[in-house]
């Protein structure tokens, strides 16, 4: 039977993982997401969960640790966040590569400097293009379910590629929230006991991560890159058959009052329900304003994305992080590639909000609202704005 709990996200993420029966979790602590693996060291050592718990001495060997525990055909739990994501690049690139399912929990958090232990999406932005497939938590309840999807989509034989959950710091990870979590036996109807395609195993030798010589190197990407566009379809099977068992539905593009809305504001997130507030407020007065709610990020669900836009003239993208001299966000560059040349396309203006924890008010978003309506009359002189800026 389902239980309805207040907990903190963290800690359901943390038994999320165990509902999941990870088998090995190699840990470091950084703040935010150390009580994600805290909680899970407490859940093994009190023998709730049989699993291998890592202690390393770093970011970099976590994420070595859980390629190696990946390759041997385990199932594999880590979390990071903001410069442990970055110690971890290195390594980041080679399961996706190698094919190697894992899941890891990315509590964001920004990049120094300055030091910043708060939230913006800075830290996964950096690290957009490892070949992970990556999705967004708005809530802690959707943290919980990703992470289940997560292990779900990550294991099924024509996916096999690693799975990053990201949900906010501190917003999300250190908030309690009323949380559904599943019963077991639901989880392990919908979770079936890992069997990998290929592993290490000395009674049947094989080679893995060998030198790429300039002959295959090229090949080797473009299957990699298939994989992951194709994994879109999976995901979407994977949702279907999680609402089919759980009661709850998720889309890789979620829209909010955008009917007959001219404008839309594009999101990713936790600041994607004050952002429902601010619609809400702004449809009180009359302007036909909605909202795009961006769930998966990698593979970039395009086709997904343009029926949700629909005839809206005008795109609010809002980004949370400021890649210093690029033409816009991220998120903004990503659907300005995507809709490029698009007959009928929305204009699309770029904002960056958010950044270390500011908050995003109800109030920011009118404020973009206001300012992507006006630029739609006379082109601004950049690509993107930073709102909330206090001018020296």
């Amino acid at each position: 039977m389902t239980k309805r709990v207040g907990m903190e996200v963290s800690i359901a993420v943390a038994e999320a993982a165990k509902l999941a029966r990870a088998e090995v979790i190699p840990a470091y602590p950084i703040t935010p997401q150390t009580h994600i693996v805290e909680h899970l060291s407490e859940i093994i050592a009190d023998g709730e969960l049989d699993a291998e718990f890592v202690p390393v001495e770093s970011e970099h060997a976590a994420m070595s640790c859980c390629v190696g525990a990946a390759a041997a055909g385990a199932r594999v739990f880590t979390s990071s966040s903001s410069q442990g994501l970055s110690l971890m690049s290195e390594i980041l690139y080679i399961p996706s590569t190698m094919r190697l399912p894992m899941v890891m929990a990315v509590v964001n958090r920004a990049l120094s400097a300055p030091i910043s232990i708060w939230n913006d999406h800075q830290d996964i932005m950096v690290q957009r293009d490892i070949g992970w497939i990556q999705t967004f938590a708005e809530n802690g309840q959707e943290a919980v379910d990703l992470t289940l999807h997560a292990f779900r989509v990550a294991e099924m034989k024509s996916v096999h590629l690693p799975v990053a959950v990201n949900l906010d710091g501190f917003i999300l990870s250190h908030v309690i929230e009323p949380i559904e979590l599943p019963d077991q036996e639901d989880v392990d109807k919908y979770l079936p006991r890992f069997k990998p395609r290929y592993k290490l195993d000395p009674r049947k030798p094989i080679s893995m991560g060998p030198v790429g010589i300039p002959e295959i190197y090229t090949e080797a990407k473009v299957a990699h890159d298939r994989a992951i566009k194709n994994s879109k379809k999976m995901i979407v099977k994977a949702w279907k058959e999680f609402a089919e068992i759980f009661g709850r539905e998720y889309h890789p593009i979620e829209s909010y009052r955008t009917e007959d809305a001219d404008l839309l504001l594009v999101t990713m997130g936790s600041i994607s329900e004050t952002a429902m507030t601010a619609v809400d407020a702004m449809r009180d007065r009359g302007e036909k304003v909605g909202l795009v709610r961006i769930r998966l990020w990698r593979p970039f669900p395009g086709l997904e994305f343009r029926k949700a836009i629909g005839k809206a003239k005008i795109l609010a993208v809002v980004d949370r992080c400021l890649p210093p001299g690029a033409v816009c966000g991220p998120v903004g560059a990503e659907i300005r590639s995507f809709l490029y040349k698009i007959p009928g396309a929305p204009k699309i203006f770029s904002f960056v909000a958010g950044l270390g924890g500011r908050d995003v008010t109800v109030e920011r978003f009118e404020e973009m609202v206001d300012k992507a309506r006006a630029y739609a009359k006379k082109r601004p002189r950049e690509l993107y704005e930073v709102i909330g800026v206090r001018e020296q």
